[in-house]
């Protein structure tokens, strides 16, 4: 055996580079066609020429400049010590499921890359996931395994999974989200009609409605809608106060579970002049976010209040609202009521008409953003 890997050695070693990079690949690719691990991608990494490497067009991963100079300092020190994840576009161009940064670095550091002769290492995904959506979900799984991902793209993503007829439950099997964190980053793009096939349940699930499946819209209905949304603000989700105050993690603070999360609200919401001051402050500093919910009619204007007060107030985000279950009927009507007064405070100071509590019910969450 040792004398069979010699030769091998032997007619390969004296070779110009680039014919002996392509002989090492083909003999670790006939190696790898014949080990017990050849369906595992890292048994055959292989080192690809950096021009026919390129970044795709939907990553949602981004690291700050302090930590992309911290991946230079590692990979000059270290060396590779994780290959590229990619798919083949053919026979010799590849495109970047996962490691667009080590691919940067390989191309831009000059140290690196003349370290490597212009070479990258890389790792094919399966062949089963050849298609664009496939090689998007991959990329995101990546990106949520290590818990770095730019939440508009993921937005973006989720939005296109969607319209390539992609249910809730195919993309919370195949991204790993639940589905509450789907319907979030549906909220964010601003695109109200990949709602238009989910239900949702009652009351304080802000981002909640009725637990009734939206009816076929007529032209009369379409035409209410126009008429509505004349009179809605809308403001992009990078204006939203809420958003860097942690309205749309998906994850509780520091320390606590979503049990932990959950009684704080209970707490909170019983504890009516506390959840007053709060709904002072959300209309009060929070001007982008209160025009853009609160004159959306077709929401639950009051549940989004109530979310929305324990976010500026706490920094627990709207997904652990269960806590408002918890709470007594006498204590959840004395919540509803305080915070269907804030809503016509806010109404009336912003020169719109006050509602009675039947116009404040929740209608079409789909019309949510």
């Amino acid at each position: 055996m040792n004398e069979l890997v010699q030769k091998l050695i032997n007619s390969i070693k004296d070779l110009p580079l680039n014919e002996k990079v392509n002989a090492i690949n083909s003999a670790r690719e006939a190696i790898h066609n014949i080990s017990p691990f050849k369906n595992e991608p890292v048994d055959f990494v292989k080192w690809v020429g950096g021009g026919n490497v390129h970044a795709n067009d939907y990553n949602p991963n981004s690291v700050a400049p302090p930590e992309m100079e911290l991946l230079r300092v590692s990979i000059n020190a270290d060396g590779y010590t994780q290959p590229i994840v990619s798919m083949a576009d053919d026979d010799s161009t590849f495109e970047v499921i996962d490691g667009f940064h080590r691919n940067r670095c390989g191309k831009e550091y000059p140290e690196i890359n003349q370290r490597v002769h212009g070479y990258l290492p890389l790792v094919q995904i399966r062949s089963t996931q050849e298609d664009k959506t496939d090689r998007m979900a991959s990329t995101i799984r990546h990106n949520r395994a290590r818990g770095k991902h730019k939440v508009e793209s993921m937005s973006e993503i989720v939005i296109e999974l969607k319209k390539r007829n992609w249910s809730d439950a195919k993309i919370s099997k195949n991204l790993g989200m639940d589905e509450d964190e789907i319907l979030r980053l549906c909220q964010i793009s601003g695109l109200t009609e990949v709602f238009s096939s989910d239900s949702f349940s009652q009351a304080w699930d802000a981002v909640i409605m009725d637990d009734e499946r939206l009816s076929v819209i007529d032209e009369g209905d379409v035409e209410q809608i126009e008429q509505d949304d004349k009179c809605r603000i809308f403001h992009e989700w990078q204006d939203w106060e809420c958003f860097p105050a942690g309205f749309y993690k998906d994850k509780p603070p520091q320390g606590m579970t979503v049990s932990d999360c959950e009684e704080k609200y209970r707490e909170f919401l019983s504890d009516l002049p506390r959840f007053e001051f709060a709904l002072n402050r959300v209309i009060s500093e929070w001007r982008y976010s209160c025009e853009h919910y609160l004159t959306n009619e077709r929401m639950n204007r009051i549940a989004w209040l109530g979310q929305a007060s324990l976010c500026i107030e706490t920094g627990i985000a709207s997904r652990f609202c269960g806590g408002y279950n918890l709470l007594t009927d006498e204590q959840k009507e004395l919540a509803d009521k305080k915070a269907f007064e804030y809503l016509n405070k806010w109404l009336v100071a912003n020169n719109r008409q006050e509602l009675t509590w039947e116009d404040a019910q929740s209608k079409s969450q789909s019309d949510l953003y």
